[in-house]
């Protein structure tokens, strides 16, 4: 049988109160309906089971053998749904169950991995299954609890939480600026290898933002493009051309000495940021909150620690 409707509960219900109460009479007041409507669900549970549930008699009714069956495993289901809601409210309020996770795949290999580890580590009765990935994961569809996105996020049913600003930077090689020159302005760009990501929203363009608040567009060109940014690192340090990625991915390569800086006063996509996503937040169990609380406060603190004095910034 399919899962009741409404009619089909208040004839159980009927049958349960009269088993109950032991009349019509008795059993209307208790569900406070007329006792002829209580006869007219029991007819109509009888007729749809095809048998007799209920012996009635002038002064009293007794339940059949059926009828006594039916009431016995109503009441056992109804303690186990009873028992279901219970564990699941219980549930909701402890860390525990599984959670699904979707992050971009460089970004989570170079920088989240170890933030969701050390969840993992602080919360050992949730299972955090996470998904390295580029694409624009369905949320929904795809029962992921939550996505780390980058970027400007387009309009949608999502609970979204903004978690810091994205800088994206430029760098090249030492033996590709000693070969090709150091840009001086964004238009010198157009006369460089600059190696693309199409995983960028705006490319081929790259729209850049002055510290001064000025902005310009310029159309790159490329012998190597990818939609890989660990790729086009690394194609970078080896002199293939400028670069164009998250300060994250760049800046150790820049503190290494394998990449500088280029056009230190520009960077893409000012007002991209980087964001926690999530289908709804209205019935968000603990495990969900305790992970939205851990990578807010995770990204706090490395903001806090990137604005150190003397600290090099890596996210802002």
């Amino acid at each position: 049988m399919d899962l009741l409707d409404s009619q089909h509960a208040d004839e159980l219900a009927t049958l349960l109160a009269l088993s109950d109460a032991g009349s019509f009479a008795a059993a209307g007041r208790a569900l406070q309906r007329h006792p002829s409507v209580l006869s007219k669900r029991l007819n109509a549970l009888e007729r749809r089971l095809g048998v007799r549930l209920v012996e009635r008699t002038t002064r009293q009714l007794q339940l059949t053998h059926a009828g006594l069956q039916l009431v016995e495993k109503v009441r056992e289901a109804m303690g186990l749904i009873a028992q279901a809601q219970t564990e699941a409210a219980e549930g909701a309020q402890q860390v525990r169950g599984r959670l699904r996770v979707s992050v971009p795949a460089a970004m989570g290999r170079r920088l989240l991995s170890a933030m969701l580890a050390e969840f993992a580590l602080a919360h050992p009765q949730v299972t955090l299954e996470v998904e390295y990935a580029d694409r624009l994961v369905d949320i929904v569809g795809e029962r992921f609890d939550a996505a780390i996105r980058i970027g400007k996020l387009a309009d949608s049913g999502l609970v979204a939480t903004r978690l810091c600003s994205h800088r994206r930077i430029m760098a090249a090689a030492p033996s590709y600026l000693q070969q090709h020159g150091m840009p001086q302005a964004p238009a010198d760009l157009m006369q460089h290898q600059c190696l693309g990501f199409t995983g960028l929203a705006s490319y081929p363009e790259w729209q850049l933002t002055s510290r001064a608040g000025a902005s310009h567009t310029v159309v790159v060109h490329s012998s190597l493009v990818s939609n890989d940014n660990e790729a086009l690192l690394t194609a970078a340090t080896l002199g293939a051309g400028i670069l164009a990625g998250g300060d994250w991915l760049i800046q150790p390569c820049i503190d290494a000495g394998q990449l500088v800086r280029v056009l230190p006063q520009w960077q893409l996509n000012a007002d991209a940021g980087i964001y926690l996503v999530r289908p709804s937040g209205r019935f968000s169990t603990a495990a969900m909150a305790a992970f939205r609380a851990w990578v807010v406060d995770w990204f706090a603190a490395r903001a806090r620690a990137d604005e150190a004095p003397g600290a090099g910034q890596t996210l802002r």
